[in-house]
């Protein structure tokens, strides 16, 4: 069976996007290069969820570099109930997102890997679909733009692992509690 591993960028507040965060976050990026190859290295296929998946297939296909060059060449699976064609290596997974996710961690062996938060992610981790949560903390404040994982129910999680990327950066390793 797949392990689904979700990697996501979060300022010190709580914040995973809005105003200011992409820019704060770069001044960051020579300190996670290494761990976000890392990361991609053992992973088969993407899960993204339709808003993620656009801004990847608007921004990655261009680049080049080891990051680059494997997510452009990987399988994509992309949540959607409204995204008409999907392009860049994607197939789109229709109605239960969740039901569709767990067909493709019993599909195979090997790691599944979701960039970005949200609705997706919401429903995956609630749906006991989401093996591992690593959590890239920035050491800036934000001060407005979407939170980590809104609405979601009390859920518990594992400390895992703490990796020290340097700069104030660590990446906190969750997995659910059973």
């Amino acid at each position: 069976m797949r392990k689904l591993v979700e990697s996501t960028y979060l300022s010190l507040d709580g914040k995973v996007d809005g105003e200011g965060f992409w820019a704060a976050q770069m001044q960051y990026r020579d300190t996670y290069d290494e761990h976000a190859a890392k990361l991609l290295e053992p992973a088969e296929a993407l899960v993204l969820g339709r808003a993620t998946f656009e801004v990847f297939a608007a921004t990655w296909p261009g680049q080049t570099g080891q990051l680059a060059d494997k997510l452009n060449a990987m399988p994509k699976y992309v949540a959607s109930r409204t995204l008409a064609d999907a392009g860049w290596n994607a197939e789109i997974l229709r109605g239960d997102a969740v039901g569709e996710v767990a067909k493709l961690k019993e599909s195979g062996n090997g790691t599944l890997l979701k960039y970005g938060t949200g609705p997706l992610s919401r429903a995956l981790l609630e749906g006991g679909q989401l093996d591992e949560l690593h959590l890239w903390v920035f050491p800036f404040i934000v001060g407005s733009g979407e939170s980590l994982l809104p609405g979601i129910m009390t859920t518990h999680l594992h400390l895992a692992d703490v990796t020290e990327l340097g700069k104030g950066c660590v990446v906190l390793t969750y997995t659910p509690k059973k």
